[in-house]
């Protein structure tokens, strides 16, 4: 059985090498110029662990393609396009509509559209409207985690899934689809997934903007976040895979979005979303802890001095800056001077970044520097000897908001050790 993928930038991607990984064959489309092409000769785009290994296991099922026509023999075809948002997080869904409208021209009579693309509630059933009417639209709602897609994808914990009647079966290849994956599936209104997406986010948020405010109290009275977190994971009413890790706020775009098209949606229906705001002012609150703990280690009183950074992309395994705490914290202090090294992301408008210079390596970074930043827990970091961390410093202070490296070996070492959550 052949599907069909609209849209490949990461959700595209993903969704469509765990389709053939499955056994299924694949028509992945994207009308941009040359995404087609890349994909085809194995270039990829997007970073995630297993993925490469993933495609050339199941390379022969997947035929990437520029032509919409390509779509005719697909009986059920999946909407897989990544939704932009602004500097306010608001969706730019336009994009979206138009690939919509290109593919529901082409895709054979009586056959399934399924939306996976982020959507705010009412768009689908909006957009149902303006469909031709031998199709069937489903919106599925998409768990991907930057740096652990692939696995969420393959072994997806749930599908939700949302269409126009749910007393309806789905129709027969979507059903074969959804079967293959051997998880649970929940059926429900349009609206009822769509906001289940964002209601998966709020909880998210909530525990993220918990934990960072309970971290920094244990560091003002001598409590350490790190040995409360083993028995909130006890707790039934919290659960041993709770989001409980203090960081550096909410970033990435997508759990911004969602804040956002709640508090519209409150606004718009008079609700009460303040405590959604609370999270938002937290979230900025806490993406400053490392310029205020710079601030009280008096690494700020020469702009000349320089400073080590650690990480540029939001999060581990993924290349993605959108509103990380790095680009905040070297936005914020234009006029210091930087050594930055990430293994994947990059700075965009050098011109912004004039004070920065991009090292090869981490320890290329520390050469000179007089202290070191860790703003991305990325792995390999955790691999340097602190030995040669000490040797290449000029001064002795280690900000580790993630706790990306041993406290304990590094103050061992000799250096002066931050991290959030715990003195010290």
């Amino acid at each position: 059985m052949t599907f069909g993928f609209a849209g490949l930038s990461h959700l595209g991607i993903i969704y469509s090498a765990a389709t053939v990984a499955r056994g299924f064959q694949a028509i992945a489309f994207d009308p941009r110029p040359g995404v087609a092409g890349a994909l085809a000769e194995g270039q990829l785009p997007v970073r995630e662990p297993g993925l490469e290994t993933l495609l050339d296991e199941n390379r022969a099922r997947i035929h990437y393609t520029p032509d919409v026509k390509a779509l005719a023999e697909c009986k059920l075809t999946f909407v897989t396009l990544d939704v932009a948002t602004d500097a306010a997080n608001n969706s730019d869904l336009e994009p979206l509509e138009r690939l919509i409208e290109t593919v529901a021209t082409h895709v054979p009579d009586g056959s399934s559209l399924v939306l996976m693309s982020q959507v705010p509630p009412g768009f689908s059933r909006k957009l149902v409207l303006k469909l031709r009417s031998d199709l069937r639209l489903f919106y599925q709602v998409e768990t991907l985690v930057f740096g652990n897609a692939v696995e969420r994808a393959v072994h997806p914990e749930r599908y939700i899934i949302g269409c126009s009647d749910p007393h309806v079966p789905p129709p027969e290849p979507y059903g074969r689809f959804l079967a293959a994956f051997e998880c649970p599936v929940l059926v429900m209104q349009y609206e009822s997934a769509e906001l289940c997406k964002i209601a998966i986010n709020c909880f998210l948020a909530s525990s993220v903007t918990t934990s960072n405010i309970l971290a920094e109290i244990c560091e003002k009275i001598g409590a350490n976040w790190y040995e409360i977190e083993p028995a909130l994971r006890l707790d039934r009413r919290i659960g041993p895979h709770a989001y409980l890790n203090p960081g550096l706020g909410i970033a990435g775009g997508n759990l911004e979005r969602d804040l956002s098209t709640v508090q519209q949606l409150a606004a718009e229906h008079g609700c009460d979303a303040g405590v959604v705001t609370a999270w938002q002012r937290n979230s900025a609150y806490t993406k400053e802890w490392v310029l205020r703990r710079l601030h009280r280690l008096g690494l700020l009183q020469d702009p000349r001095r320089l400073l080590a950074v650690w990480g540029l992309a939001y999060k581990a395994d993924t290349y993605s800056t959108k509103n990380s705490p790095a680009l905040a914290l070297l936005q914020s202090l234009p006029h210091y001077i930087w050594q930055v090294y990430d293994p994947e992301a990059t700075l965009e408008g050098s011109e912004s970044f004039k004070n920065i210079k991009r090292c090869a390596s981490a320890l290329e970074t520390l050469d000179g520097a007089a202290g070191l930043i860790i703003l991305t827990p990325w792995k390999e970091f955790r691999e340097i000897p602190l030995v040669e961390i000490g040797k290449r410093l000029s001064g002795t202070a280690i900000l580790d908001p993630y706790r990306t490296l041993n406290g304990e070996a590094v103050r061992a070492c000799g250096l002066n050790y931050h991290c959030l959550g715990a003195t010290m």
